[in-house]
């Protein structure tokens, strides 16, 4: 807002900036509104965008939530890439959905990416 009043329009960089300090301040749902008010801005999220998106979901324990988003992502024609997999994997262990963070870790493989010590 207080951009605006300036008469500077947010970007993408600005959208993904704040979605990562919501995810830092654990709000996933304002994460989520930001992600959606950014897109009726006619603004088209990245993978940063997304991934920050989708570690806040996973900080606030939304497991389905990040799958959804990561679901959206690819729909768009992303690529997830290994932050994206290993923070939708994050969000499924934390929920208890081991069996989805597996199924998860073999499709990131599947895709040639490589895990790291944080998808572990």
């Amino acid at each position: 807002e207080a951009m605006q009043q300036r008469g500077l329009e947010p970007d993408v960089i600005t959208f993904s900036a704040a979605i990562s300090a919501c995810e830092k301040g654990g709000q996933w749902e304002r994460a989520l509104s930001l992600l959606e008010e950014m897109q009726q801005r006619g603004l088209e999220p990245n993978v940063i965008t997304f991934n920050a998106a989708i570690c806040a979901c996973g900080k606030g324990w939304q497991w389905k939530r990040a799958l959804s988003l990561l679901e959206q992502m690819q729909q768009r024609g992303l690529e997830p890439d290994v932050i994206t997999f290993s923070a939708v994997i994050s969000a499924c262990e934390k929920g208890g959905q081991w069996e989805r963070a597996l199924s998860l870790l073999e499709q990131m493989q599947q895709r040639g990416l490589e895990p790291n010590v944080i998808t572990f």
